[in-house]
């Protein structure tokens, strides 16, 4: 199964976002990421509607923070990017008439629910100046 790499992509561009003093380019950023210049416009277009980045367009445009570092959390970029599951473990028949199989359902369904609680709790502590280190590489 394919692993969601959205999030950690987003954190990875707005980090840089952060160390730039110019806006820097979907072209760049795609570079960075090894993915198509559509992808990138496409996240940045989220990030944008939520308030994270702007956009400045011809020579010498790109995107840039809106925000500092210090007042964006993990939990406002995975809500930015639309809120998904955290966990992708599936259910068997949500609707099985097999008393066994709805208990297992419930179990998993409820256990993965207090888990993310955790983990959102989590993101909600953490800001991009936590993960910020100055590599200007990456």
């Amino acid at each position: 199964m394919r692993k969601d790499s959205q999030l950690s992509r987003a954190l990875h561009i707005l980090i840089h976002l952060g160390q730039k003093p110019h806006p820097v380019t979907s072209e760049t950023i795609s570079k960075m990421l090894k993915t198509n210049p559509v992808v990138v416009r496409r996240m940045m277009g989220r990030l944008r509607e939520n308030g994270y980045v702007t956009s400045v367009k011809g020579h010498n445009g790109g995107w840039s923070l809106s925000r500092s570092l210090r007042e964006i959390t993990l939990l406002d970029i995975h809500k930015a990017l639309g809120d998904k599951n955290l966990f992708t473990i599936g259910f068997t028949e949500p609707d099985s008439k097999c008393l066994i199989e709805k208990a297992v359902n419930t179990q998993l369904e409820q256990t993965m629910k207090d888990a993310e609680a955790v983990l959102l709790d989590k993101f909600a502590k953490v800001t991009l100046n936590d993960l910020n280190i100055s590599d200007s590489e990456s």
